[in-house]
C-alpha cells in the first residue's frame, strides 16, 4: 500500500460553513487526511459521496431539507463502505439516535476536542466504530427500550446462521457488556471474543456495535429488563 492510498479521505457536511471551515483547517493539519469536498445539507452530502467515495462522512444530523439522518440511511444503501461520523450539538436524542439506527458508524459532539475528532475518524476509517460505554449504557437505559419489535425475515434468517457460541457473545453485546466483560462471563480470552464478534457483524451484515444492540433489541432477543 502506497502512503497516498492509506490517506483518508473524509467529506464534511454541515449547513454552517464556518463550521465546515473549522472542521477542514483541523483536519487538513493531519498527515493522513484529506479533506476532499464539502455539502451544506443531506442531499448535497449524497450527491458528493457518490462522486468523490469518500472513506469517512462528517456528517451533521439537524440540517434544512435532507436532514443528517436521511442522508446516513440513504449513504448505507448505496455506499455500505462509505463510514459515517455524525457531528451534533445536542447528547444522545432521538435525533442522534436516529443517525446511528439508520447506520452511523459513531457519535459525537462538537465540542469534541480537536484531537478526539482526529482519532474517531481514524477508528471508523479502519472499520471500527466510535461508541463509548456511556453512549452504549444510554442506548440501552433511554432509547432501545422504546423500540417497537421489527419482523425482519433475513435478519433473523441470518441470525440462525451464528454459532451457539456466537449467540452467546451476541446476546451479552445487547446487554451492553463489553468485550472484557464477556471475557470474564464466557471464560474466554478477549481476543477471541473480538474475533467471535467480528464474525457476527460479517454475518449479520452490520457496521458496528451499536447496530449489534439495536438489533438485538428489535429482534427481541433481549428486552428492557434484561
Amino acid at each position: 500500500m502506497t502512503a497516498e492510498d492509506a490517506r483518508i479521505r473524509v467529506l464534511i457536511v454541515d449547513d454552517q460553513e464556518l463550521v465546515r471551515y473549522g472542521l477542514r483547517l483541523v483536519l487538513e493539519a493531519e498527515d493522513d487526511i484529506d479533506v476532499v469536498g464539502e455539502a451544506s445539507d443531506g442531499a448535497e452530502a449524497i450527491d458528493a459521496a457518490v462522486t468523490l467515495s469518500p472513506d469517512v462522512v462528517l456528517m451533521d444530523v439537524r440540517m434544512p431539507g435532507t436532514d443528517g439522518i436521511a442522508a446516513t440511511r440513504d449513504l448505507a444503501t448505496r455506499l455500505p463502505r462509505v463510514r459515517v461520523l455524525v457531528l451534533t450539538t445536542y447528547d444522545l436524542d432521538e435525533v442522534a439516535f436516529g443517525a446511528l439506527r439508520a447506520g452511523a458508524a459513531g457519535f459525537l459532539l462538537k465540542n469534541t476536542r480537536p484531537a478526539e475528532l482526529v482519532g474517531a475518524i481514524r477508528t471508523v476509517a479502519r472499520g471500527d466504530a466510535v461508541t463509548s460505554a456511556r453512549l452504549t449504557s444510554r442506548l440501552i437505559e433511554v432509547a432501545l427500550p422504546r423500540l417497537a419489535p421489527r419482523d425482519d425475515r433475513a435478519q433473523r434468517e441470518r441470525l440462525s446462521s451464528l454459532t451457539d457460541r456466537e449467540c452467546d457473545v451476541f446476546l451479552l453485546v445487547g446487554r451492553g457488556r463489553t468485550n472484557a466483560e464477556i471475557a470474564r462471563d464466557l471464560h474466554l480470552s478477549e481476543s477471541t471474543v473480538k474475533a467471535h464478534f467480528g464474525r457476527i457483524l460479517t454475518k449479520l451484515d452490520l457496521p458496528s456495535r451499536v447496530q449489534a444492540v439495536i438489533l438485538a433489541y428489535e429482534l427481541g432477543v433481549v428486552g428492557a429488563d434484561d
